[in-house]
């Protein structure tokens, strides 16, 4: 009975986590329903039946990952530390790295709208990337090597090779990065650190996990550019989806039944090789008692119920609400107005993610209070609500996303020497939380609506997005700490407060 209380406590806390990661958005598509964007009755009894399964699937997919993912990581790395055998946490954080990125909701809902590409060898691709990636950050873990120097060697890579990527593809590869580290490879890839941290026996061993998420977004990018070169991709030929059509409730509730069962293949077949990998290590090594291991069976269960109920809502409610509104939005003469509009959306979905709630009081009691919850929430929305912008300026004049990526990351990584290291490691890594599933399953779509109603290309145009949203917090977050520093030197922070400094990129933030 106990149990269940406490479960019951943890449902309705996501519940009201997710009710407010969905309900602003409800809000807006409501609004623009009843003045400048009118849609038909269908796609909007579509959207609220859509955002009901989400904020569902969102509940149980949250209370699923913190069950069963965290303590599955953080048993594994722990385990791979005991043999002290570099080759063995090699290839298992490799394997490992890989069967968390297929499981991941947002990569799913990106692949599922790349035209060219088929899904498996896209989400196929990508696990390959943060595979590699996470054995590289794993081995700068044992080894202390600078994150700053791995990050300006490794996006400069990034942007060498861009100029052998076909351009459509361009936009694709690097929404892949922002999509990766989601709800699903965050805890486990932070988890899996604290364990394989452990082997080192240096001042910040205990706490030298930090850097990895920020250099398993890069992996996907590069990986994505690389089968683009190979691949030969063409990017332009996509259509919008046909909009649902239902004349009654029982026609409604048809248009997802017919959702489910493909969902619910496609996760049970994402899912098993993180159950049987897990099942391997509980029978060779961990041995847990079967208190914990039911709390692990469960936590998979919730997870596996919230990744379905998601996918169906969003493919199903969410992608043709915002393909639709953003094709009424830029169909219309003044066709500008898919500007500020898109403005306000990004403004309030950065704002709506559970993510960023969790970073910014992360943030607030990391620096003692030098920088406050509600500055980190203003300047994330702010900088998020200018991304979008710039998005929507890309998908009606095709001006190409490097000419937007490549000063953007060249500010972030020059800030990196300007600013407290401990911020640049946090910029990075929280760069994947506020492109959310907010982003991937309503302004992806937003923006293509918005691309085929002007007539542009698909990929090379409306994807880019994401990586948008992503490429913000490098910036402000450092932003954020050139003022630490600034404080610091004029002595307005309390003296209490100037022991945030002794901290370095090795820190831990729990996202």
């Amino acid at each position: 009975m106990e149990i269940l209380k406490l479960l019951n406590s943890k449902l309705r806390l996501k519940f009201r986590e997710a009710l407010g990661a969905v309900l602003p958005i409800i809000a807006i598509v409501l609004l623009l329903c009843f003045s400048v964007a009118p849609i038909s009755t269908s796609v909007l009894l579509c959207f609220l039946m859509g955002a009901v399964l989400v904020m569902l699937g969102m509940m149980f997919f949250t209370l699923g990952a913190e069950m069963a993912m965290n303590p599955m990581g953080e048993r594994v790395g722990a385990a791979m530390t005991k043999s002290r055998k570099l080759w063995i946490i090699v290839i298992l954080s490799f394997v490992l790295g890989v069967i968390i990125t297929i499981s991941e909701p947002d990569l799913q809902v990106l692949a599922g709208q790349v035209p060219s590409i088929p899904n498996r060898v896209l989400i196929g691709a990508v696990a390959v990337g943060v595979g590699i990636f996470l054995v590289l950050a794993l081995l700068r873990t044992l080894f202390g090597v600078s994150l700053r120097l791995m990050l300006l060697v490794f996006y400069a890579l990034v942007f060498v090779m861009a100029y052998f990527v076909p351009a459509e593809m361009r936009a694709l590869a690097f929404d892949s990065g922002g999509v990766t580290t989601g709800p699903m490879t965050v805890p486990f890839i932070m988890s899996l650190g604290v364990g394989v941290s452990a082997i080192r026996s240096d001042r910040q061993a205990a706490n030298d996990s930090f850097g990895l998420v920020a250099l398993c977004s890069v992996g996907p990018i590069i990986s994505v550019m690389a089968l683009s070169i190979l691949y030969q991709p063409e990017g332009g030929a996509y259509e919008l989806s046909a909009l649902p059509e239902v004349r009654d409730s029982v026609e409604l509730c048809a248009v997802f039944v017919k959702q489910f069962p493909v969902y619910i293949r496609e996760m049970a077949s994402s899912l098993l090789p993180i159950v049987l990998f897990f099942g391997a290590f509980q029978l060779v090594s961990l041995r847990l008692s079967r208190k914990k291991l039911i709390k692990i069976v469960m936590g998979l269960v919730y997870t596996y119920v919230g990744l379905v109920l998601f996918l169906t809502g969003a493919n199903a409610g969410f992608m043709p609400a915002g393909s639709y509104l953003g094709n009424v939005l830029a169909g219309q003469s003044v066709r500008w107005i898919v500007v500020p509009i898109g403005a306000i959306i990004g403004y309030f979905i950065v704002r709506a993610e559970p993510a960023v709630y969790v970073l910014n009081r992360q943030v607030e009691e990391l620096t003692d209070g030098a920088i406050s919850s509600r500055s980190m929430g203003i300047c994330l929305s702010v900088g998020v609500s200018a991304s979008i912008a710039l998005a929507m300026i890309r998908v009606l004049t095709g001006v190409p996303i490097l000419y937007l990526v490549i000063p953007g990351y060249a500010v972030a990584l020059g800030l990196s020497f300007f600013v407290p290291d401990i911020f640049t490691a946090i910029a990075f890594d929280s760069g994947g939380v506020a492109s959310g599933p907010m982003t991937a399953t309503f302004l992806l779509p937003f923006a293509q609506g918005a691309c085929m109603a002007v007539g542009g290309n698909l990929v090379a145009d409306a994807f880019g997005v994401v990586a948008m949203v992503a490429m913000t917090p490098l910036i402000t977050i450092q932003v954020m700490g050139l003022i630490y520093r600034v404080k610091r030197s004029r002595r307005v922070i309390p003296e209490a407060q100037l022991e945030f400094d002794a901290l370095d990129d090795n820190a831990i933030i729990e996202l």
